[in-house]
């Protein structure tokens, strides 16, 4: 659910106290859940975006997110400006890994500019870092983008699966109202060896579909709403090996608390909503998810 935000938008990584609730309740931080009872990371997070009047700083959230057994995260870039944050951003915290690209409701804006070309170039070079482990979030959106625009994401698309491919880095997946498209993308250009749908908004039938081709379904706070019925459905028929966790913070933040800001700290909101929701004991799913995350990314070490 990424979306752009003006340069001022992004902050210094390291003076934003993540924990200190400011602005109204609304905007304040949710408390935090018990503690899970083994380790797992957030795999997708934009720790450089705030929420209203809620920003997030590295080293504060990722402090939060430790304490109640969120170990790591994987900070995603959805622009020029927040793929060098990223890089920045690993650089400056071991905790994190990164994932660079043009979000494909921006590959347009470039386009329209003339600085498509320019900016995955831009992205490849940043994707050489040793903890950069992934290029995303890309893909489709058929949600925000019309018209010419979606020749332009494709095209972003099938570059991004390219440099994925070349540099042997995980895919991240923006997929919104274009799962078949997505699908279908992937297929005619040849899937990475590593792809994650981010925020599996998907059914039943592209549940089947990544247990069948061996793509990782990111599961966020979307599953606890009322109205997910679907993702309830696709998460009770997915691979367990397939199934990973995230917030996409600090945007779709999970039920009691949706509509405040999220962070890494509220993983296990998710992840016990995930337990509940399959039968599973909820230790052995923080350590198969754990393991999962791993095998999408490599060692956090």
């Amino acid at each position: 659910m990424c979306t752009s935000l003006p340069p001022a938008a992004y902050r210094d990584p390291l003076t934003v106290d993540a924990t200190e609730p400011s602005g109204s309740r609304q905007k304040a931080f949710p408390p935090a859940p018990e503690p899970l009872p083994m380790p797992v990371m957030d795999n997708h997070t934009h720790l450089d975006f705030p929420d209203g009047q809620a920003p997030v700083g590295v080293k504060a959230a990722l402090d939060a997110a430790a304490a109640v057994g969120v170990q790591g995260a994987v900070q995603v870039g959805c622009d020029l400006e927040s793929s060098r944050f990223t890089v920045q951003a690993v650089d400056l915290d071991e905790r994190l890994l990164g994932a660079v690209a043009l979000h494909p409701n921006d590959a347009p804006r470039y386009a329209a500019r003339g600085e498509l070309e320019q900016a995955l170039a831009e992205i490849e070079r940043l994707a050489s870092h040793p903890r950069i482990r992934a290029i995303g979030e890309t893909g489709l959106d058929f949600f925000r983008t019309e018209g010419e625009g979606l020749a332009h994401q494709r095209y972003s698309f099938r570059r991004h699966i390219d440099i994925a491919k070349r540099l042997d880095l995980t895919l991240q997946i923006h997929d919104r109202d274009a799962h078949d498209d997505v699908v279908q993308v992937l297929r005619e250009e040849g899937a990475p060896g590593r792809v994650v749908f981010h925020c599996f908004s998907g059914d039943e039938e592209l549940a089947r579909i990544c247990n069948k081709e061996g793509w990782w379904m990111s599961f966020a706070g979307t599953l606890t709403f009322r109205n997910a019925a679907n993702l309830r459905a696709a998460l009770a028929i997915a691979d367990p090996a397939l199934m990973l966790v995230e917030t996409d913070a600090p945007f779709l933040t999970p039920h009691p608390h949706r509509g405040r800001p999220n962070a890494s700290y509220m993983v296990p909101y998710t992840v016990r909503a995930m337990a509940e929701l399959t039968g599973t004991d909820l230790a052995a799913l923080c350590s198969g998810i754990s393991e999962n995350t791993i095998r999408a990314y490599g060692s956090w070490d």
